[in-house]
C-alpha cells in the first residue's frame, strides 16, 4: 500500500499528539509513585472508564476478531462475550471496594489481606509473573498485532515494526505516567474507532461484498449465529464456521470466573484495578467500571466482526486469517482514510502499550524494587527507577513478540495460565478462611496441570480450560484446609477498612464487635440485572446489523428496561452512600 502526502500527515499528527501530553503531565507525574501510577487517585468516572475501554482496543483485537469468525463465525467471540459476566461482577461487587482498599497496586492487597513470610513471598512473585512475565506475552501478541498490519500495509519486517512502535510507546510513557497515559487513551480511542467503522464500511462497499445483504448470499448460514448450532436430533453440532458446544460451555460457564485474563480479571485486578483505584472516590470507580463494560462489549466489536466478514468473502483461503483485516487496509481504502486508519491502528497499539508499561511497571518498582530492594528511598528515586522499569519492560516485550505466530495461540496460552485462579480472586473478598497458600496453590497448579496434560494427553483448548480450572479449584480449596487461617489481627484491619458484605465475614465482624456483614442478595439482583443490560444491548445492536438477525429493537428495548431497572435500584439506595 502506497501512502500519500496526506495519509502521512494525517499519521504524523497523530504520532504527535502524544508527546504533548506527555511533556505536559511530566512534571506531576514525578511528584511520586502515587501520580506515576495512579495519577493522584484524582479521575473522574468518564476519564478513567474511557482509559480501560482504550486500553482494551489494542492492534490485535481486529485481527483477532477477523480470525475468530473465519474458524468459529460470529459465535467464536465468546471467548470474550463470556468476559461481561466478570465485568458487571467488577462493576456491582469489586469496584468501590478496590477504591475503599486505598493500596498503590493491587498486587499490595496479597500483604493487605494476609500476613507473614507467606503473603510477602506471594506479593513479590505475583509481582514479577504478572508485571514482567504475563506483561510480556501481553505486549507481544499486541506486538505481533501491530507487526503484521504494518508487515501487509507497508510492507515492514516484524522486527522494524516492532521496535518502532516500541521505541514510540516507551519513550511518551515513561514521561507522562498514569495522568499522561489516560489523557492520550481519550484521543486515542476516538481515533480507533472512527477507524474501525471507516474499514467495516469500506469492506462491505466492494462490489465482491455486495453490502450488508451480499455476506448471506457469500457465507454459510452458520456463520452468522450468535450461538452455537445443535441439529435437531441433538446429536452433532452446527455447520463448519459453528463454535463447538464445548467450547461455548467452556466460555459461558466456566472461563469467565475461572480465569485471569486482562481486562476480564475476576475480582477486578490488573489495569483495571489500578484505574479503579485512580477514580476520585468509589462513586466514580463504579461509574468508570460500568462505562467500560457498556462500551467495551456493546460499542465496540460490530466493526470488527463485520469487517471480519467480509474479509472472509474478500479473502477466502488464507492460511493466516487474521491477516485479512489488514488487508482490507491496503486494498480498498482510499487515500486519507488510510492515513486515518493506520493512525487508529497506532492509536489502539499505543493505548495499550502505554497502560501495559506503566501497569507492569508499577509491579515491579512498588512490590519488588520499593518493598524488597530498598524500601528506604525517596519519592523521586522511586519515579525515576519508575520510568527506567519501563523502558526494560518494553525491550523484553520486544524479545517475546519473535517468537508467537498468532494472537489467538497467545490469548489461549495466558488463559490456560491462569486456569482456576479466579475463584480465589474472587472468595479472597467475601471469604475469611481464604489465606496466602490458597493463592500461591492457585497460582502453581496451572503450570503442574497443563504439563501433564501436554505429556499424556492430547487435549486441546478449551477442553484443556476445563479440566485445569477442576484441578487448579481443588487444589488450593485441598491447601486452604491445610493451611492455618490468616490471624484475627489481620483479618479485623482488613474488614473495617473494606467493610466486605455477605456471610463469608461474620465470624470476623463479630470478633471485631463491628456491625455484620451487609447480604449480597440485592447486589446479585443487581447482577443479573446487569448482565441482561449487557447482552441485551449487545445482541440487538448485532441484529440490527447481521442479516437474517431478528428482535433487534426488542432486544434494545430489554436493555433499555433492565438498565432503567438497574440505575433504579442503586439510585434509590442513593449514589452518595458509595463514598461513605
Amino acid at each position: 500500500m502506497t501512502l500519500t502526502t496526506i495519509d502521512w500527515f494525517i499519521l504524523g499528527g497523530f504520532l504527535v499528539f502524544p508527546f504533548l501530553v506527555a511533556l505536559w503531565s511530566a512534571r506531576r507525574a514525578s511528584q511520586g509513585l502515587g501520580q506515576y501510577f495512579l495519577a493522584g487517585r484524582d479521575l473522574p468516572w468518564w476519564l478513567a472508564g474511557t482509559s480501560m475501554v482504550a486500553t482494551t482496543f489494542a492492534a490485535d483485537t481486529p485481527l483477532a476478531v477477523a480470525g475468530i469468525v473465519a474458524q468459529d463465525g460470529i459465535a467464536g467471540n465468546w471467548i470474550w462475550w463470556s468476559g461481561a459476566l466478570g465485568s458487571m461482577l467488577s462493576v456491582l461487587f469489586f469496584a468501590r471496594l478496590w477504591r475503599r482498599a486505598g493500596i498503590l497496586t493491587d498486587v499490595a492487597f496479597v500483604e493487605f489481606r494476609y500476613s507473614g513470610r507467606a503473603a510477602a513471598w506471594l506479593r513479590g512473585f505475583r509481582a514479577v509473573y504478572l508485571g514482567l512475565l504475563v506483561n510480556c506475552v501481553i505486549i507481544g501478541w499486541v506486538n505481533l498485532a501491530m507487526a503484521k498490519v504494518l508487515s501487509t500495509t507497508l510492507g515492514w519486517d516484524r522486527l522494524t515494526a516492532v521496535f518502532v512502535g516500541l521505541a514510540l510507546t516507551g519513550a511518551y510513557v515513561s514521561l507522562a505516567g498514569l495522568r499522561g497515559v489516560v489523557l492520550t487513551d481519550l484521543f486515542q480511542f476516538g481515533l480507533a474507532m472512527t477507524g474501525a467503522v471507516a474499514v467495516a464500511v469500506f469492506a462491505i462497499r466492494q462490489p465482491e461484498v455486495g453490502g450488508l445483504a451480499g455476506l448471506a448470499d457469500h457465507l454459510p448460514a452458520d456463520t452468522f449465529r450468535f450461538v452455537p448450532a445443535v441439529s435437531p436430533d441433538g446429536g452433532g453440532l452446527g455447520g463448519t464456521l459453528t463454535l463447538s458446544l464445548t467450547a461455548f460451555v467452556a466460555y459461558l460457564g466456566v472461563q469467565w470466573w475461572a480465569s485471569w485474563y486482562p481486562g476480564q480479571e475476576p475480582g477486578g485486578g490488573g489495569y483495571l484495578a489500578q484505574r479503579m483505584m485512580s477514580a476520585r472516590d468509589e462513586r466514580h470507580s463504579v461509574l468508570a467500571t460500568l462505562w467500560f463494560t457498556l462500551a467495551h462489549y456493546c460499542l465496540r466489536p460490530w466493526p470488527w466482526v463485520v469487517a471480519g466478514l467480509a474479509a472472509l468473502v474478500l479473502y477466502p483461503d488464507l492460511a493466516d486469517p487474521e491477516l485479512g483485516y489488514a488487508m482490507v487496509i491496503r486494498d480498498h481504502l482510499p487515500a486519507g482514510w488510510r492515513g486515518l486508519v493506520l493512525g487508529g491502528f497506532v492509536a489502539a497499539y499505543m493505548s495499550t502499550m502505554s497502560t501495559q508499561l506503566n501497569w507492569g511497571a508499577s509491579y515491579l518498582v512498588h512490590d519488588v524494587y520499593a518493598r524488597f530492594v530498598r524500601p528506604d528511598a525517596n519519592d523521586a528515586h522511586y519515579v525515576q527507577v519508575a520510568r527506567v522499569t519501563t523502558l526494560v519492560v518494553m525491550v523484553c516485550s520486544a524479545g517475546v513478540t519473535l517468537y508467537l505466530d498468532t494472537v489467538r495461540q497467545a490469548w489461549e496460552f495466558v488463559l490456560e495460565a491462569g486456569a482456576g485462579i479466579g475463584l480465589v480472586l474472587i472468595l479472597r473478598w467475601y471469604w475469611w478462611r481464604v489465606n496466602a497458600w490458597s493463592e500461591i496453590a492457585a497460582m502453581v497448579a496451572p503450570a503442574f496441570g497443563y504439563a501433564w496434560l501436554a505429556a499424556y494427553t492430547s487435549m486441546a483448548f478449551p477442553d484443556t480450560l476445563i479440566v485445569l480450572v477442576i484441578w487448579t479449584t481443588v487444589s488450593w480449596l485441598v491447601v486452604t484446609w491445610m493451611t492455618a487461617p490468616e490471624p484475627d489481627a489481620t483479618l479485623i484491619g482488613f474488614y473495617r477498612r473494606t467493610r466486605p458484605g455477605g456471610p463469608g465475614w461474620s465470624r470476623v465482624a463479630r470478633i471485631a464487635g463491628a456491625p455484620p456483614p451487609d447480604p449480597i442478595g440485592g447486589q446479585l439482583v443487581d447482577w443479573l440485572a446487569g448482565v441482561t443490560l449487557i447482552y441485551a444491548t449487545l445482541f440487538g445492536v448485532g441484529a440490527l446489523i447481521i442479516p437474517g438477525r431478528r428482535g433487534g429493537l426488542l432486544l434494545l428495548a430489554a436493555g433499555v428496561a433492565t438498565g432503567s431497572f438497574l440505575y433504579g435500584r442503586i439510585a434509590k439506595r442513593g449514589w452518595g452512600s458509595l463514598t461513605q
